[in-house]
């Protein structure tokens, strides 16, 4: 289990940098607006083909129809967004997830709601979970499971709130415009388990840094 998690840890939080020259830069012209919306309309489509591998549902229509509530609701997402942040803009406010979270709380339920009763149209409960953990890259399995080996002498009540919270967040999650704010609706469902954990009596922080201690190399997915 222990091995499992720091694998996936490390695929969790790797970080992909990339670099270009003055040379590249001045030489390579911009993308087109139909160039922008050709790569994203691929890229969302590649997206929810993963996702229905996964699914692998053998009737036709279902998958259709899935797949077309899935491609709809990151568009929907997409123009959402789009509205949130000239929002912000044009009160003078940076475009971060600290100013996003008001507007997004005020709007994302109505979606948030139709989106989730049409795939359950569609899919059993079961699936509709594959479907919300797919699209979180699948944070709640790894954030429990990294809670699970770190912090000695979990008892089955505190499990259970720790599962409970990051479901919560993974709720909250799938209605983020992008993965960092994903990551950041997480980290704040973290701070609440990490402060419940400490109330029981565990000492998160300390825990964590042993754990950093013993295993150098790998960050900590429950932690900041």
């Amino acid at each position: 289990m222990k091995k499992q998690m720091l694998a996936a840890s490390a695929i969790l939080i790797a970080v992909i940098g990339f670099t270009r020259t003055a040379s590249a830069q001045m030489s390579t012209p911009a993308a087109t607006d139909a160039e922008k919306e050709t790569f994203y309309a691929t890229t969302i489509e590649n997206r929810v083909v993963d996702i229905l591998k996964v699914l692998n549902l053998s009737d036709a229509a279902k998958s259709n129809a899935v797949h077309e509530i899935l491609v709809a609701q990151y568009h929907d997402l997409r123009v959402r967004d789009a509205a949130i942040d000239t929002r912000l803009k044009v009160d003078g406010k940076e475009v971060n997830y600290a100013n996003r979270a008001p507007l997004l709380a005020a709007q994302a339920q109505p979606q948030h709601d139709q989106f989730l009763a049409k795939l359950a149209e569609n899919l059993t409960p079961e699936q509709v979970e594959q479907v919300k953990d797919l699209m979180t890259y699948h944070k709640v399995k790894v954030t429990y499971d990294a809670y699970c080996v770190i912090i000695s002498g979990l008892t089955d009540a505190e499990k259970a709130k720790i599962l409970e919270l990051l479901k919560a967040a993974r709720e909250e999650a799938i209605d983020g415009g992008n993965s960092p704010e994903k990551s950041a609706i997480f980290q704040k469902y973290k701070n609440q388990i990490n402060a419940y954990l400490d109330a029981q009596g565990h000492d998160t922080a300390k825990a964590f840094q042993d754990w950093i201690a013993k295993n150098p190399n790998t960050n900590n997915p429950a932690a900041k």
